[in-house]
């Protein structure tokens, strides 16, 4: 087991109930709040189905890194057979290339002379793909890969739908790619993309699937028409994990969210709530009005984001008060209606745990994880990649 350093996260009386072997012997109520929590039987099951899925359908599964943002279960994804890591920014790349990993995805623009070198010192331990959709981001990286003289592999991203990042399939992008493959030590391995505007399970949810499916298959002919490697197509989500098979020439997929799952997956029908392996741990600490509960944790402690699709203006499910709704959010303050709750009334000190709505943005705001069995703590360990912006 990785040393986690847990103590330094719980109170000292928590400490004097170690045994001999420096075995940690708590429970919930040991922890102070708010805190992630992990349902580690959940996310392992999260994990192993992803993992059996991947291997089914002959895909490789490069889980990104953005969800969790722990080394830890970046092993955990690991052992299950992922090929690799993937990750957003530089920072998030040197954190992960710390832990057990062969090899870095980094699914998003790299631009400027300190992150380009930053990023080179990392493919100098551990080998290093780049996407990128851009001549200049490329001549950087290729200036830096020259001086320290290692390859550097990449990916163009083409955009599919999402209207983020990439080019659309045609002549940009084959241009692109042949002069990326023109440019040692870069050397190019195929195709990246990010189907994240596809929802299943709305109306045009499998239209969106075909329409994907036929834009990459128009961009692959184009690449071997060209003599262009397709090697690598990478792309893949949490909502289309476990449709990724219905794209013809997919090799590779990505998903984050998927590892601990929220209430927006819940609600584009991408998971159960069985599947919600995080949720946050708060203490109710002031009952002002009738139906009015408020909670020690606001807009420092939960994402702002609301529920998509849908677009509610709640934050999260409040498991313990079916019906509550979680409404309004300041910085340290979390407030919930209970006017549609139907049963006891909150009280002060009670622990509620809240699933909320975007998982990724949630754990960045906290500096340790607890790994849950019921109502032990197994484990605590560090959120090594929160912050990472850069």
């Amino acid at each position: 087991m990785v040393d986690c350093g847990c103590e330094s996260s719980l109170p000292r009386s928590t400490l004097a109930r170690q045994g001999t072997s420096g075995t940690l012997k708590t429970t919930i109520p040991d922890i102070d709040t708010p805190a992630l929590l992990i349902d580690l039987d959940r996310m392992e099951a999260n994990l192993d189905r992803a993992a059996s899925y991947a291997e089914a359908h002959g895909l490789s599964l490069r889980p990104h890194t953005k969800t969790h943002k722990s080394t830890l279960i970046g092993g955990m994804q690991l052992e299950r057979g992922a090929t690799g890591l993937t990750v957003a920014k530089v920072g998030e790349a040197e954190v992960m290339a710390g832990g057990p990993v062969p090899d870095l995805l980094v699914a998003y623009p790299v631009w400027g002379e300190g992150k380009w070198a930053r990023l080179l010192d990392v493919a100098q331990t551990v080998p290093v793909t780049v996407a990128l959709d851009n001549l200049e981001a490329a001549t950087g990286l290729q200036r830096h890969a020259r001086r320290v003289g290692v390859a550097l592999r990449i990916l163009v991203e083409a955009d599919l739908g999402m209207r983020r990042c990439g080019l659309p399939p045609g002549e940009s992008l084959i241009a692109l790619a042949t002069a990326i493959a023109r440019m040692p030590p870069l050397r190019l391995e195929g195709v990246m993309f990010y189907p994240g505007h596809i929802n299943l399970a709305a109306p045009d949810g499998e239209v969106a699937l075909a329409k994907l499916a036929t834009d990459l298959d128009s961009v692959l002919a184009g690449f071997k028409k060209n003599g262009l490697p397709t090697g690598v197509v990478s792309g893949g989500s949490t909502p289309t994990l476990y449709h990724s098979h219905r794209i013809p020439g997919l090799t590779e997929i990505r998903p984050g969210t998927y590892v601990f799952n929220d209430c927006t997956q819940v609600a584009m029908g991408a998971c159960g709530w069985d599947d919600c392996a995080a949720s946050i741990l708060t203490t109710v600490v002031s009952t002002p009005r009738p139906n009015a509960v408020v909670i020690d944790g606001g807009s420092k402690t939960f994402t702002s984001d609301p529920l998509r699709p849908r677009g509610e203006a709640t934050f999260g499910r409040v498991l313990e008060l079916p019906g509550a709704r979680f409404h309004k959010m300041n910085e340290e303050h979390g407030m919930i209606d209970l006017s549609k709750h139907d049963g006891p009334p909150a009280r002060i000190g009670q622990r509620l745990r809240i699933v909320p709505n975007h998982v990724c943005v949630t754990v960045n705001m906290h500096e340790r994880a607890h790994g849950i069995r019921g109502e032990s703590v197994e484990r605590s360990w560090p959120v090594e990649g929160r912050g990472k912006l850069q």
